[in-house]
């Protein structure tokens, strides 16, 4: 059994930034990408940011530059570093990670609000 801790989020004003971070645990040998996702009201849920094994990154357009995605391998953690943030990066942010075994798994999720 694996399970995924999320941590951070919150409320921020318009231009601030905040920290998330997800660490995995339970039955963990090798986990490939690690990712953080997004669902807004009424909207699909996004890729934002990932992050392989490798460490090569990918980030939405929408978030370059204002987002970092890094992990630690040893701690099976990833974490997702957001500045400059706008009304429109409002949503609930789910981390994900792909195992070895191809099985992926998902976090609870956590609220992130920019005020304007």
């Amino acid at each position: 059994q694996v399970q995924l801790v999320e941590s951070g989020g919150g409320l921020v004003q318009a231009g601030g930034s905040l920290s998330l971070s997800c660490a995995a645990s339970g039955n963990i040998f090798s986990v490939k990408p690690m990712g953080w996702y997004r669902q807004a009201p009424g909207k699909q849920r996004e890729l934002v940011a990932s992050i392989s094994s490798g460490y090569t990154t990918r980030y939405a357009d929408s978030v370059k530059g204002r987002f970092t995605i890094s992990r630690d391998t040893a701690k099976n953690t990833v974490y997702l570093q957001m500045n400059s943030l706008k009304p429109d990066d409002t949503a609930i942010y789910y981390c994900n990670i792909v195992l070895r075994n191809g099985r992926d798994y998902w976090g609870q999720g956590t609220q992130v609000t920019v005020s304007s």
